[in-house]
């Protein structure tokens, strides 16, 4: 048997420096690219009902594989703290990720806490969720009355066999779409539905969800299958471009490009010419958006990390439970963004054995997409 390569997080975790002279945020803070902080995704769990293909195959991810223990995972009172100094530095955007962020006990009291923090400027935060789901037709009522703005929700084909062959746990795509349905009339959106593609397994199915969604209130994304992390065994030959995507759809269904609603907006935008809505191309394969990256991420147990396809995080609950002050940590948070210089999708080769010989990358199921 081979032998089986589980690897999670990068277990070296460097402690974050606190700066010699603290500083009071500002509301801004740029990296070493002149990228503003704006957007932070939290990671709540590390743990899924789904086993997807490109995210946690079951081959890795299998009914031994050692989750986080509870006791390693930041509390709704720390995530709240976290999210609070981030706010101070400009972020006006937190997305809840996991794993599955359905499967986190008492999500709900967490997202009412995180509603009421407000901007600099008073303004309320853009509260999100990405989920697969499978819960949300349960969740979607208390969800919105928490607090929480809109969801986004994965979903890669509408053909049973297809959708149960990448969600690998039999899952049906009809209680998928009726969470969607549910979501919608309790008054979270707009609702965005992301489907990865996958060369040979999915991609005969982008033009019936372009036809399912089309004329809907629901804006359909299509994500290249991208190399996060190390158990999906990518492969650039199963990357279908953004702009194939784009062919296919307009020889049915003629599509328009539309502006960007926003700077660092990571999905292109596209109208139909004919009837009414709009789908996304998310292309970090082959059109990389890193120039216009706002976003940091937090792990489920406290790391920061400063990309998506970062190999190394950064100690962030040590600091919350030595006792750091909230001026030391927002000092720690800014230094750290000051020196980002990321740029991976950039910088990206094709070559597939290249990219193996590199360092490990975090799982994209321990920080989320």
């Amino acid at each position: 048997m081979a032998e089986k390569i589980i690897m999670l997080a990068d277990e070296r975790r460097p402690q974050m420096a606190i700066p010699a002279v603290l500083e009071a945020p500002t509301g801004r803070v740029d990296d070493a690219l002149a990228r503003p902080l704006h957007d932070l995704r939290i990671s709540v769990t590390d743990r899924c009902n789904f086993r997807c293909v490109y995210c946690m195959p079951k081959e890795v991810f299998d009914k031994d594989y050692a989750y986080l223990p509870q006791t390693a995972l930041l509390s709704f009172e720390e995530i709240t703290r976290v999210a609070t100094i981030f706010v101070a530095h400009g972020v006006e955007k937190i997305r809840l990720t996991g794993g599955e962020p359905l499967l986190r006990k008492n999500l709900e009291r967490l997202v009412g806490m995180l509603a009421a923090i407000r901007t600099p400027s008073g303004r309320a935060l853009d509260l999100t969720l990405t989920t697969n789901g499978a819960l949300l037709a349960k969740k979607a009522q208390s969800l919105r009355d928490a607090g929480l703005n809109r969801v986004t929700v994965s979903l890669d084909s509408l053909d049973d066999a297809t959708f149960k062959r990448m969600n690998d746990v039999d899952f049906a795509v009809a209680d998928v779409l009726h969470g969607i349905d549910v979501a919608h009339q309790v008054g979270l959106g707009p609702i965005k539905i992301n489907m990865v593609v996958k060369g040979g397994m999915n991609d005969q199915e982008i033009v019936p969800m372009a036809r399912h969604f089309k004329d809907t209130p629901y804006i359909l994304r299509f994500i290249e299958y991208m190399d996060v992390g190390a158990s999906n065994g990518w492969n650039m030959s199963e990357v279908i471009p953004s702009a194939e995507v784009v062919r296919r759809i307009s020889a049915h269904m003629p599509l328009a490009p539309v502006g960007a609603n926003y700077t660092g907006e990571t999905a292109a935008r596209w109208r139909y010419l004919e009837g009414g809505g709009e789908v996304g191309m998310i292309s970090s394969v082959t059109q990389s958006f890193c120039k216009d990256c706002t976003r940091a991420r937090l792990s489920t147990e406290g790391q920061l990390y400063t990309c998506l396809f970062a190999t190394r995080g950064h100690d962030l609950r040590g600091l919350l439970r030595a006792g750091r002050s909230d001026a030391e940590i927002s000092g720690a948070v800014a230094q750290l963004w000051r020196a980002r210089t990321d740029r991976y999708s950039d910088t990206r080769t094709i070559n597939t054995s290249g990219i193996e010989r590199g360092p490990r990358r975090v799982e994209m199921s321990y920080i989320g997409g």
